[in-house]
């Protein structure tokens, strides 16, 4: 009988750290689940110096964009910029281009999300001086070639200025409505004034 009772107490001894070794390991269980890194936010590449064209079904460049860094992220098929710059060509109008500190293309690249110190620049021609919108951010629907914000906006060309705050554009159309809160002048070749600062 000792002889049983002595040969317990070691096995249960081993049973207990046993099951406390099972327990701990399960505790502390943070294998990686397997999966394709969809859950994952990080870019599947990065490119410095980007450029990408866009040629419309007529054979002809509708826009370039540019950007200083691009990264596209698999999980949400976006693609953030820094310093992006978007440049729309058309044979008959001015050229119009679109830049910013920040941008982030939605996926097929049909929305750009332009962000801190947004800037419209329309190239002046014979009867109209440059134009330049700033503003704060801008969402623009490339193929369709409009824009739209509901931040503050300043819009000059020549001496006149105009300011408001929502703006949609048609670049199309080469029209821009401010939605409210809308003032500024319209000044002859006479009178010369000073913009606001933005």
């Amino acid at each position: 009988m000792k002889r049983w009772s002595s040969a317990m107490l070691p096995l249960g001894i081993l049973l207990v750290l046993a099951a406390l070794t099972f327990w701990l390991r399960y505790v502390t269980d943070f294998t990686e689940k397997p999966g394709d890194g969809n859950l994952r936010h990080d870019p599947d590449y990065i490119v410095n110096g980007a450029t990408l064209r866009k040629i419309g079904e007529s054979g002809s460049l509708e826009y370039t964009l540019i950007a200083d860094e691009i990264r596209h992220y698999p999980d949400d098929d976006t693609t953030r910029m820094d310093k992006p710059k978007l440049v729309y060509l058309h044979p008959t109008k001015p050229p119009v281009t679109l830049s910013a500190v920040h941008g982030v293309m939605g996926p097929k690249g049909e929305r750009v999300d332009l962000s801190e110190q947004v800037e419209v620049h329309r190239a002046g021609s014979d009867k109209h001086p440059p134009l330049l919108v700033e503003t704060a951010e801008l969402t623009v629907l490339t193929s369709e070639e409009k824009a739209f914000t509901k931040s503050r906006v300043l819009i000059t060309q020549g001496n006149s200025w105009v300011q408001g705050v929502g703006m949609q554009v048609d670049n199309k159309l080469q029209t821009y409505l401010l939605e409210s809160r809308v003032s500024g002048e319209i000044e002859s070749r006479s009178t010369k004034k000073k913009k606001p600062q933005t």
